[in-house]
């Protein structure tokens, strides 16, 4: 091993803080052989709704841990597993319970709209792959080292490009997984071929010792540190879809079923950028004054750069977008830039809420996301299409379904009162404290931008009369997920402090991200 450290194998008392993890495991291979031995003449949405209770009960686990480590009332001091592979932290903890929770309105969502779909044809894949990926998402945000991060996004890559892919009857959907597996291969070798130059300059793969150690390296491979980082960077640009490296995301998203564009839109962007926090605050934090000051705010600065240009170009290439899940792409390209906003600000004297910052809007952007994939799913089934017009006289067809869809558009946009609101205002405040205002001001014109093509959605609405004049019917499914995302937006919108409050009262950066 390298180091001199040798293996350190798990106890009982690891595996139960790995509870969630290895429920979620066995529940997949539960399914899996479940599958092989029902009859074809058995539904296969009993395999959907065991996915969903799978879900809920790792749901729990991970909360009933949290709780359990903090219930002294003050931050819990991290667990390390595995010479510190894998950590139980609050930072994880938070961000399973986004991801669970995420995906448990996901496959709520497929349960809704995969009976309409007939170029689906594994409809029991379509749910317990859902089980893998999660897993994957869930590794990413708890590891402690680069071998374990590599092996939690490839577990969720992998699996992806099967998702994606599903609706195996439509050439939309295999152009979409194929063009998918090409971008996510060169996303998965820009991120190892960066890590390579981090291990290779530290001599250690675990993110503890490589923050400890790059100053030293400093001396003799400051190029070398920059193509490390630039290249980690661009590889997890591609898995959020920041911009440049957006391209692939409106045609995957159009390709693929609605609630795996929504998993794209949402888990696998969570994931990826709380593996850029957790790297960015475990190992680019290193200066210490001089030299290393300069090169761990150049690295800064440019996920700062990489922000700007996610909001300016997801905004502006969207204005002239009629296809609704192209929109949505685009829109989530304008998104990652606003979470990439708390990485890169750093930590400073007048601004270290960086975190509480993050995940507010990753919990709001979530909400409004599922929310709109979810009506957009209805609206589809309904006119046939994806596009804009499909939305026409939709108030008239199902006035509450339209009602609930402008709370979404609302709180895409930014207006009051909703989650995304308060989101993106923390997020300009956050900048604004930190003394960077020429990114607070693309913050507002990228905002600003945006309302031209969200609230096209609403002309369309209310304002257009469609060629259908029949009502549009939404399965109980799909309505538990819209009314379940409208209501908790609204919640969101009116009552931000106590979530801000409760996060800030269980994370601690130093206990939660800077190892110690």
């Amino acid at each position: 091993m390298y180091e001199g450290v040798s293996f350190i194998p798990l106890t009982w008392t690891d595996m139960l803080y790995l509870a969630p993890e290895f429920t979620l495991a066995a529940v997949f291979l539960l399914l899996i052989v479940l599958d092989l031995l029902l009859p074809k003449s058995v539904s296969r949405l009993s395999i959907g709704w065991l996915t969903f209770a799978g879900l809920l009960v790792t749901l729990g686990l991970v909360v009933w841990r949290m709780l359990d480590m903090n219930k002294a009332g003050a931050a819990a001091d991290a667990v390390h597993l595995l010479s510190n592979s894998y950590r139980i932290d609050d930072f994880a903890s938070l961000l399973k319970i986004v991801f669970l929770t995420g995906t448990a309105f996901i496959v709520l969502l497929a349960l809704g709209s995969v009976r309409d779909d007939d170029a689906i044809t594994d409809r029991a894949e379509y749910f317990y792959l859902l089980l893998p990926a999660v897993i994957g998402a869930m590794m990413m945000s708890s590891s402690g080292n680069l071998v374990t991060l590599y092996i939690g996004l490839e577990l969720l890559s992998l699996t992806s490009y099967v998702l994606v892919g599903m609706r195996r009857k439509s050439s939309l959907s295999a152009e979409a997984a194929f063009k998918y597996l090409v971008t996510g291969g060169i996303s998965s070798a820009l991120v190892l071929f960066g890590m390579s130059y981090l291990y290779g300059v530290t001599g250690s793969v675990d993110l503890a010792v490589i923050g400890k150690a790059l100053p030293g390296a400093l001396v003799d491979f400051q190029a070398l540190v920059y193509v490390g980082f630039l290249f980690m960077l661009a590889g997890f640009g591609i898995k959020i879809a920041t911009a440049p490296f957006h391209a692939w995301a409106p045609d995957v998203y159009q390709g693929a079923p609605s609630p795996v564009s929504a998993f794209l839109a949402v888990i696998s962007k969570g994931a990826a950028l709380a593996v850029i926090f957790r790297i960015m605050f475990n190992t680019v934090l290193f200066a210490v004054g001089g030299e290393d000051a300069n090169v761990s705010n150049d690295i800064f600065f440019i996920v700062l750069v990489l922000a700007a240009a996610a909001m300016l170009v997801g905004t502006t290439t969207a204005l002239r977008q009629k296809n609704v899940k192209r929109l949505l792409a685009l829109s989530g390209v304008a998104n990652a830039g606003y979470m990439l906003v708390p990485i890169g600000l750093s930590i400073t004297v007048v601004h270290s809420s960086n975190f509480s910052e993050f995940i507010y809007y990753l919990i709001a952007y979530l909400l409004m996301t599922i929310g709109a994939f979810a009506v957009l799913s209805v609206v589809s089934r309904s006119a046939g299409h994806e596009e804009l017009k499909g939305f026409s006289g939709m108030y008239y067809r199902a006035p509450w379904t339209a009602a609930a869809m402008v709370v979404f558009v609302l709180s895409l946009a930014g207006l009051p009162v909703s989650g995304g609101f308060f989101g993106k205002l923390f997020i300009l405040l956050g900048a604004a404290n930190a003394k960077i205002y020429w990114l607070a001001a693309i913050i507002v014109v990228s905002s600003v931008i945006s309302y031209y093509f969200y609230f096209g959605l609403v002309r369309q609405m209310f304002m257009r009369s469609g060629s259908d004049d029949s009502d549009i019917r939404v399965p109980a499914a799909t309505g538990a997920v819209i009314w379940l995302c409208a209501a908790a937006t609204i919640a969101l919108g009116l009552f931000p402090g106590p979530l801000m409050e409760w996060i800030d009262a269980v994370f601690s950066i130093r206990s939660d991200l800077m190892f110690q």
